[in-house]
């Protein structure tokens, strides 16, 4: 039995237009953001994008290939749930514990990834 279910759906081509959002890149990010969170609430977790081929009709008796970006999403199905709850309730257990960072080392929330260090010399 499957414990999850997918939904697959086109990525957006471009961001609308947001007031105080001026690039083109600020406008999609937040577009994606918006559709990301619009699944979340109804469970749906996002699960990675794919870049997919399909053969489309092209004039009377053509036909072409396109590359389909897709934006993977998945969720614990409602069974899977019910029967996790179920098992849960039939055995004790102790509750999780907090898990705390040691002060001074928070985390980032958003994105990790590090401005480019350059380097000068000076001929002299």
């Amino acid at each position: 039995m499957s414990l999850h279910e997918y939904l697959a759906l086109p990525a957006p081509r471009r961001g609308q237009k947001v007031r105080g959002l001026k690039t083109p890149a600020e406008r999609y990010a937040h577009e994606l953001t918006s559709l990301l969170n619009e699944l979340a609430v109804e469970g749906w977790e996002y699960w990675r994008s794919e870049c997919l081929p399909s053969e489309e009709r092209k004039g009377l008796t053509g036909t072409t290939v396109v590359q389909n970006h897709l934006l993977i999403f998945r969720r614990t199905k409602a069974e899977a749930l019910a029967e996790r709850a179920m098992t849960s309730q039939s055995q004790p257990h102790s509750a999780p514990e907090p898990s705390f960072a040691p002060a001074g080392e928070e985390r980032a929330i958003h994105d990790t990834r590090r401005e480019p260090q350059f380097v000068t010399r000076r001929d002299e």
